[in-house]
C-alpha cells in the first residue's frame, strides 16, 4: 500500500507541475484501489495537501483510518458506492467502511447499485454529477 501512495504521490506532483491546483484535484480508487489507499489521503501527513474529494468504488479496508484520520481533512466530500450483488466486497463490509468515515466526521454521499463487482452507467452518471458539484463550473 505504501508502494502505491508513492505513486499517486508522484501523479499528484506531475498534475501540480502541469498546472493543475490541488484543489481541482479528485481520487478515485476501484476496489483494491479503493479503501485504505484512497483513505490516506485523508491523514494528517496529507492534511497541507486537501484534494477536492475521493471517489471510492467497491472498498471495503479501513484499518488505518481510525489511526491516521486529520480534522484538517473532515470536510473533503467522498462519493462511495457498492454493488449489491458483489461477490468481492460483501456489501456490509462497504457499509461499515461507510460507517467509519461518518462517525469520523467525514461527509459521504453514498450510493448502491443493483449489481456485481464492476461499473454500470447509472453510476457513472451519479459519479458525473457529484463531480459537478464538487468542482463547480467548468468541471
Amino acid at each position: 500500500m505504501r508502494a502505491s501512495q508513492v505513486s499517486i504521490e508522484a501523479l499528484i506532483a506531475r498534475e501540480k507541475k502541469r498546472g493543475t491546483k490541488a484543489e481541482r484535484l479528485v481520487l478515485a480508487g476501484f476496489s483494491q484501489g479503493g479503501g485504505d489507499r484512497a483513505a490516506h489521503r485523508l491523514a494528517p501527513s496529507r492534511a497541507h495537501r486537501r484534494n477536492h474529494g475521493l471517489v471510492d468504488l467497491r472498498a471495503g479496508r479501513r484499518e488505518k483510518l481510525s489511526e491516521e484520520a486529520s480534522t484538517a481533512n473532515r470536510r473533503v466530500p467522498i462519493f462511495m458506492a457498492h454493488g449489491t450483488y458483489d461477490p468481492v466486497i460483501p456489501l456490509d463490509r462497504a457499509e461499515q467502511s461507510r460507517a467509519l468515515l461518518e462517525s469520523l466526521g467525514y461527509p459521504v454521499d453514498w450510493r448502491e447499485y443493483g449489481m456485481p463487482h464492476s461499473v454500470c452507467p447509472e453510476e457513472l452518471a451519479d459519479i458525473g454529477a457529484w463531480l459537478g458539484k464538487v468542482l463547480g463550473p467548468g468541471a
